[in-house]
Formats: structure tokens, C-alpha cells, sequence
């Protein structure tokens, strides 16, 4: 059974889920129209998972502060995580494993806030897929992508109405929508406040991460690799669909963040 047949199955037996939205969602949809869309899908709950990255950057500050000497790189994003657990196993130690990423951390919060709820992680990731599914914790989060998502409006008949734009998170955090844009954990969690600019090295793009994953290895004096798969971040994930450029992505994002 695919992710969209068991949404759907889930909303035709009229089962409580909470829509657990991005923070990239700005790249592809308008707010707060796509939270009106989501709860006219049938969902009962829609939260912001900035709520989880706030989490996730408080849990990294805790871990410099209880080790004031520790090295570390970030694991928010799961690609990263993979290539290093396949990849470079020696460098296993380093990730932040214990620090729940921004879709654990929301998870977690809705069950002790909406015990009865079904969590549903929509956002531009095909690995997040692969993340709930070995998360430990056992919180059956069902991931779906903004494509999925879109062919769930479609089977639905769910079309933009007038009436969405009075639609609001059950919950959100607006500190942190920035963090689906590279460097954006970094500066969100305030770390710098700990570490130096020069110990903090911050990635993106499949295509940097080998030469940045070997940097660290061999560079003792870096102690924070914030690092993620996608090009410019999780706004370039191939979940979404989108003509913009990354540059027009970030844009979006950064209004968004700073809306207030």
C-alpha cells in the first residue's frame, strides 16, 4: 500500500490526523491558504514542524553546553545521515543521533498533546519516508511529500477557496521557518553564541558533501559540520514541484520567516 492509499484510506474512515507541514511549504504553496486546503482534505489538526526545529536547536545547544569540547554534525536530514552511516562509518560517532530532527521532535509533541491522532509529515523529502520508518520511538508517522500531497487534492476534489485564507496552525514556531535553507540551524539555534565562526562549516548539495564530510574528518578544529543533501537546503527537495530557482526559493522562505 503506497502513502496515498493510506491517507486515503485513513480519511474515508474518518480516522483524527494531524498534518505535520514543513517549513518549506512557502516554495509551493500560499499561507495561509494551504492550511484551510489541508483541513478541507479531512485532516483535524495542522501544525507548523518549525515547532520540532525549535526543539532540535535547543537540544544541539545542550549537547555543547553538557560538552563543551564535542564535535558534531548535524542529522536533521536523513540523506546526510545514510551517506555517512554507508559511506564513512567512522564518522557515525559524530552525528547527533540522540538529537531528534525536526519531524521526530513535532512528532513527539503531538502524541503527548493529541494521543489519538495519526502524525502526518508533509514535506519535500522522499528519505523523511525512510526516517520514520526505522525511528525508534515508534510513533507511526506517515510521510507524504507537497507531491503526494497534490494528488491527494486532486482525488479529493480539494480546490482553493475564499474561506482559507482565515486558516491558522494548531501550533507553530515562527523562530525557525527559515531552517529549510542551508545554514539556517546554525543560525537559528544561536550557536554561535558557543562556537566560533571558524568551527562551524556549514554544506549543501549532494555534490559538496564528500569534500565536507573528508574536511571534518581531517580538520580537528571543526566543530560543528551543519550540513544537507539538497542544493540550497530542504527547499530543493524532490518532493516539490517547482519552477523556481534556488536562489527564488530562499526568497520565498526568508519573506516568509520574516512576515512576523
Amino acid at each position: 500500500m503506497t502513502q496515498i492509499e493510506l491517507i486515503t484510506k485513513l480519511l474515508h474512515s474518518k480516522q483524527l490526523l494531524i498534518g505535520m507541514v514543513a517549513p518549506s511549504f512557502p516554495v509551493m504553496y500560499m499561507y495561509p491558504h494551504i492550511i484551510g486546503k489541508i483541513r478541507r482534505l479531512g485532516f483535524d489538526k495542522v501544525v507548523e514542524v518549525t515547532v520540532g526545529a525549535a526543539k532540535t536547536n535547543s537540544d544541539l545547544i545542550k549537547a555543547f553546553t553538557d560538552n563543551p569540547k564535542a564535535r558534531y554534525i548535524t542529522s536533521p536530514c536523513p540523506s546526510v545521515v545514510r551517506l555517512i552511516q554507508k559511506k564513512y562509518p567512522e564518522l557515525s560517532t559524530y552525528v547527533m543521533i540522540k538529537t531528534d530532527s525536526p519531524m521526530i521532535a513535532t512528532s513527539k509533541l503531538m502524541k503527548e498533546k493529541y494521543s489519538h491522532h495519526i502524525p502526518v509529515f508533509i514535506g519535500p523529502c522522499f528519505a523523511k519516508k525512510t526516517e520514520a520508518k526505522d525511528d525508534p520511538s515508534a510513533l507511526g508517522i506517515v510521510v507524504i511529500t507537497y507531491v503526494e500531497l497534490e494528488a491527494l487534492f486532486q482525488t479529493f476534489s480539494i480546490h482553493d477557496d475564499i474561506s482559507d485564507s482565515h486558516a491558522v496552525f494548531d501550533m507553530e514556531e515562527l523562530s525557525t521557518r527559515s531552517y529549510p535553507t542551508d545554514g539556517a540551524l546554525t543560525q537559528t539555534s544561536n550557536i554561535r553564541s558557543i562556537l566560533k565562526d571558524e568551527e562551524i562549516r556549514i554544506v549543501s548539495g549532494w555534490k559538496n558533501c564528500d569534500v565536507a564530510l573528508h574536511e571534518f574528518a581531517t580538520n580537528s578544529s571543526i566543530r560543528l559540520l551543519d550540513i544537507l543533501f539538497c542544493d540550497g537546503g530542504c527547499i530543493s527537495g524532490p518532493g516539490i514541484a517547482s519552477p523556481l530557482s534556488v536562489e527564488e526559493r530562499r526568497q520565498r522562505i526568508m519573506a516568509f520567516h520574516t512576515r512576523g
